[in-house]
């Protein structure tokens, strides 16, 4: 009787030729290049090809514009930088993100991620002006200023900009001498 090894076959001819493929639309190429831009520090947000600004929460494919071939992919991103972070690094950081997570997610090969800074957001240094305005109003004894919607970014850079140009008001003391004596 012949053993097992001895009824194989000699050389085994394997299928090389693929018979099926993956493939993925650009929205989904799109979303996750949104998700790891939008998790990097110092990215405020998307912003649309035209120039609308986007927050972090909104439609993350705005602001993502994807090339899909077979095997490889490109990305152009247009972000908005929150004020103070070096530009250059939450690019690259962007960059970097992108790329690891389409390649790890998606098997494809990006062969360029290219970002575009549309603007600078000015909320953290609004919001850190605006908290330290409301402390000294509430050590002054003065209740304080009710909450209020937020102001469109373009509007935001032009208050922090007027607040640095003006220059501090004059103590009490001065305002009451300039009054006169009283009756």
């Amino acid at each position: 009787m012949a053993s097992k090894k001895d009824n194989l076959p000699l050389t085994v001819d394997s299928d090389t030729e693929q018979t099926s493929s993956i493939t993925y639309a650009s929205e989904v190429v799109a979303i996750i290049a949104g998700v790891a831009a939008g998790e990097v520090e110092g990215i405020a947000g998307m912003c649309n090809i035209s120039g609308g600004i986007l927050g972090k929460n909104r439609n993350i494919t705005k602001g993502v514009k994807v090339e899909v071939g077979t095997e490889e992919a490109s990305v152009d991103l247009y972000v908005i930088i929150e004020y103070g972070t070096p530009i250059q690094k939450a690019a690259q950081d962007a960059q970097e993100n992108v790329r690891k997570s389409i390649e790890s997610m998606t098997g494809l090969h990006v062969v360029r991620v290219d970002v575009h800074v549309q603007g600078v957001s000015f909320e953290k240094e609004n919001s850190a002006l605006s908290a330290g305005a409301e402390k000294a109003v509430l050590e002054a004894g003065a209740p304080a200023a009710p909450e209020k919607e937020p102001a469109p970014v373009e509007e935001k850079a032009d208050e922090a900009a007027e607040q640095i140009a003006d220059e501090p008001a004059p103590a009490p003391e001065a305002e009451h001498a300039q009054d006169g004596p009283e009756a």
